[in-house]
């Protein structure tokens, strides 16, 4: 059985000022606070959700 991917992100923005949907897009990536990491499957969902908010997290590493 192959391992599954991950990716981790990191917020490193402020949502204050923000359209309400990316605020609930971060949450919904486990993140809410400026420096906080989260470990998600590599899907396209995910990668939607991130490019919806590129301008407030960033890849830390692609396993």
């Amino acid at each position: 059985m192959a391992a599954k991917k991950t990716i981790k992100i990191e917020q490193v923005a402020s949502p204050a000022r923000r359209h309400h949907d990316q605020r609930e897009t971060l949450i919904g990536l486990k993140l809410n606070k400026i420096g906080r990491t989260s470990e998600l499957p590599d899907t396209p969902q995910t990668h939607g959700m991130i490019r919806k908010l590129n301008h407030l997290v960033r890849i830390v590493d692609a396993k």
